[in-house]
């Protein structure tokens, strides 16, 4: 590849995190090339065709927040907003497995939350007084284990705050982060329901925010190279001068960069003594080709289940389980079986189990402890062109998909400040 007169930008990698580099670097006048180890991009963030299913499935479900602003602009920048679709209001229906008693909680739109001084909107069997560890946690400064900040017992916690931060930070609640969950909290319900109201792919994930990226990407001039995998990174006076391929060296020239967006064991591969998070968590999701009640809410929380999270789309009910390492030698059948039974129950459909996929993520995001959380690192590194890119980078999110867009953007950035200095 030929630099342009402005240099190239090298992105490895063409997860969110690499896709929305490219996408921020797009027309600046630098030629853009992204570099994917594997046949698609998208990462763990993509969609495709599963032939037992008989159907798309997404390789996980994954949610976003109207607060999320990131994930939004950069669907909106690249024509994929109009796939995401929610209720029109933040709200979040709950099933209890043990009594089968239902609610739903619903915040409103204002950053004063009313809904908690309202019996009918709030978590049953919960009092106002219950709410304000909530506030005090916006406030954690230093960073701790979860359990050490608030109470992680009681109804409040084990109906929204435990299904919550278990699915946000893909640890046990009490062992998670505290200032991580802090900013999940400072982002969404501290800014009233406005900032909360769930938004999903109905049609796949990868038609919002991979499939659309790439025509974006194409149709300005960026390549995009697939099964063309980054084996090294050469180094030489504070810089990187070359990325090694095996079968094909490419020299960088003075002005060009590198966006390292891979996961961070890959990073910590290509990078000598760069620190990243060591600890990892899976997250076990269950498709089934099945057809839910036509009025049944697109998300449900599940309270004393196996199953967490269940959304229904049309012709697709999905599972979704997190930190579920506990899960991943169990019989597949014996799964699909377990987590239909609970959602036939809920749905109130029949029992005889339709075509399923289960798809596992063994190191689907790094354990949002205090511990690993310390050791995600800036954009920043200390050779002068390359910068980092993921979820696992210091983006002051868990691994979300704002989280991954974020980190993308930033190394975008800090190449374009870096040429304004420089010019």
């Amino acid at each position: 590849m030929h630099s342009s007169e402005n240099g190239a930008v090298h992105v490895i990698g063409a997860g969110l995190a690499g896709l929305a580099a490219a996408v921020r670097l797009a027309g600046s006048g630098r030629a853009v090339v992204i570099h994917e180890a594997t046949m698609q991009p998208g990462g763990r963030c993509r969609s495709y065709y599963d032939q037992t299913a008989g159907m798309v499935i997404d390789n996980g479900t994954h949610l976003v927040l109207s607060g999320n602003h990131a994930a939004l602009a950069y669907a909106k920048a690249i024509g994929g907003i109009g796939g995401l679709d929610g209720p029109d209001v933040a709200e979040f229906p709950f099933v209890d497995m043990a009594t089968n008693a239902r609610w739903t909680v619903r915040f409103n739109d204002s950053v004063f939350p009313w809904w908690i001084f309202d019996r009918k909107r709030r978590v049953p069997q919960t009092r106002v007084a219950d709410y304000l560890p909530l506030a005090r946690l916006v406030w954690t400064l230093d960073d701790k284990p979860l359990a050490e900040v608030m109470n992680c017992k009681g109804p409040l916690y084990e109906r929204l705050i435990a299904p919550f931060f278990l699915a946000a930070l893909n640890v046990e609640p009490p062992n998670g982060s505290a200032k991580l969950a802090g900013a999940l909290v400072r982002e969404t319900l501290a800014k009233g329901g406005a900032a909360c109201r769930p938004l999903l792919a109905r049609e796949g994930i990868g038609t919002v925010f991979v499939d659309p990226a790439i025509t974006f990407l194409q149709e300005r001039g960026v390549q995009i190279r697939l099964q063309h995998e980054l084996r090294a990174l050469r180094f030489g006076n504070g810089r990187v001068v070359q990325l090694d391929f095996g079968d094909e060296n490419i020299a960088l020239g003075a002005s060009d960069n590198v966006i390292l967006a891979v996961p961070a064991y890959a990073a910590s591969g290509l990078m000598p003594g760069l620190q990243t998070p060591s600890v990892f968590r899976g997250i076990l999701n269950v498709h089934f080709r099945a057809d839910p009640p036509a009025d049944f809410p697109s998300m449900t929380g599940i309270i004393n289940g196996t199953s967490e999270w269940l959304f229904a789309f049309p012709g697709r009910i999905s599972v979704t389980i997190s930190d579920a390492a506990h899960m991943f030698n169990m019989p597949r059948d014996e799964v699909a079986q377990t987590i239909w039974k609970e959602v036939a129950k809920v749905l109130g459909l029949p029992d005889k189990l339709p075509p399923w996929q289960i798809v596992r993520e063994r190191r689907a995001t790094f354990a949002a402890t205090p511990e690993q959380n310390a050791k995600r690192p800036a954009a920043e590194t200390h050779w002068s062109n390359l910068f980092l890119a993921g979820d696992w980078t210091a983006t002051g999110l868990p691994a979300t998909l704002e989280s991954a867009i974020r980190s993308g953007n930033r190394a975008a950035d800090l190449i374009s400040e870096g040429a304004r200095i420089a010019a």
